[in-house]
């Protein structure tokens, strides 16, 4: 007879977003007329650049033609693209990436997830604590992870603390690891690590022999120059790290779905890079053509420059967000390098009861921050991806209710 993945049975309940979405719902239903305000998953608002549009139009009109149409791409991704990226995104950094490192994808969620099915279930792993639940909830899944313990950590599993202590920059492994995962800038706290702090994670992995699966989904909000926006910036990057960007923040792909995945073949002497290779060829039909189109004009000309304006539309909502609590009397975090704010909690707020309290009293969603791991209980994600009215009527309505917030 057949047995079931008892690993599924470890995780608690549902995936965050969609027991948040479910309590939505139940409050709308008994608030039929209620205004509520999004501003808890990252999903964005704007539409898509005018150059994306145009390549897709063109793109559509080739799957139109027999004489243009095309079947099956490759599972990597077509080269177009590839080198697209090359120039967009390394080239115009001083590094080096080769066309056959670069794996196209329908997202960074996906590839994240994937990825320790390249490693042995017996590999240990750290993971930032507050943390993006995909990498820990992909483990509990392959086995990797014990059980869930009272404090709401897994057995297995090494947390590596990011609090307002320590700049919410996670502290290198009291105990070595074999997988890393650094989310910068981070999902959820909205903050980016410094070329020094990514130095020494780097100079870590090569003692150590550890991988570092490094989340860089956000690096085109990056403002501040001393946060790079690849890890292969620095030296050494590129024996000990896996890079994984995305284009759904980035140029609002959100629902047009692509990513891509860097692979170095100067990890562990190539054979990461043909396993995943070998991975996608097996597992995957590779990102469809319009898109892969769409996703090339991110590097053109026009398309930079209006994707620009777009993240800084983000970004200023992200300011008016995070100097409206604070004027407010509210101490937030984030909001520089990434559209994401961190917003600390009134001594004693458990992050869950705060999301009902700000629902209620507001009409305003967040996430609280107790989803993303232990020691986000506390704090609560605000997100910048809303339209410039509503980010600013949620401010005002925090401002007002300010007291009953805090109480």
């Amino acid at each position: 007879m057949y047995q079931l993945n008892t690993n599924y049975d470890k995780l608690p309940g549902s995936y965050l977003f969609a027991a948040i979405a479910k309590k939505i719902a139940a409050y709308q239903k008994e608030h039929p007329a209620a205004d509520v305000i999004r501003l808890g998953i990252g999903d964005v608002t704007r539409p898509l650049a005018p150059a994306v549009v145009a390549a897709m139009h063109r793109a559509v009109d080739e799957m139109a033609d027999a004489a243009t149409f095309r079947g099956y791409g490759p599972e990597q991704g077509y080269d177009f693209l590839r080198d697209a990226i090359i120039r967009g995104e390394y080239t115009s950094r001083g590094v080096e990436i080769d066309r056959d490192e670069i794996f196209v994808s329908d997202g960074s969620k996906c590839d994240v997830a994937n990825i320790q099915e390249l490693f042995s279930p017996e590999c240990s792993f750290a993971i930032g604590d507050p943390v993006y639940p995909v990498y820990l909830d992909s483990n509990v899944m392959a086995g990797r992870t014990g059980e869930l313990l009272a404090d709401g950590r897994f057995a297995r599993v090494t947390y590596l603390p990011a609090t307002e202590e320590n700049r919410f920059s996670p502290a290198l492994p009291a105990e070595p690891v074999d997988l890393i995962y650094l989310c910068s800038p981070n999902n959820p706290t909205g903050t980016a690590l410094t070329r020094q702090e990514l130095a020494v994670w780097i100079e870590y992995a090569r003692k150590t022999g550890a991988v570092i699966l490094y989340d860089s989904a956000y690096s085109a909000y990056i403002a501040e120059p001393d946060c790079p926006g690849s890890i292969y910036e620095l030296p050494g990057a590129k024996e000990v790290a896996i890079e994984f960007k995305s284009f759904s923040k980035t140029a609002g792909f959100t629902g047009v779905r692509c990513a891509f995945t860097v692979v170095p073949k100067a990890l562990a002497g190539g054979k990461l890079n043909a396993m995943w290779n070998r991975r996608q060829c097996t597992k995957f039909n590779g990102v469809n053509y319009v898109v892969q189109r769409a996703a090339e004009a991110v590097y053109g000309e026009a398309g930079r420059q209006e994707i620009r304006r777009t993240i800084g539309y983000y970004m200023e909502n992200a300011r008016i967000i995070r100097e409206g609590l604070s004027s407010a009397g509210f101490t937030v975090y984030g909001g520089v390098n990434a559209p994401y704010l961190w917003w600390s909690l009134t001594k004693n707020v458990k992050s869950f009861d705060f999301f009902d309290r700000l629902l209620n009293v507001c009409q305003v969603v967040g996430t609280p921050g107790s989803g993303f791991g232990p020691h986000g209980e506390g704090f609560f994600r605000l997100t910048a991806f809303g339209n410039r009215e509503q980010t600013s009527e949620a401010v005002e309505r925090i401002k007002r209710n300010a007291g009953q917030l805090l109480g």
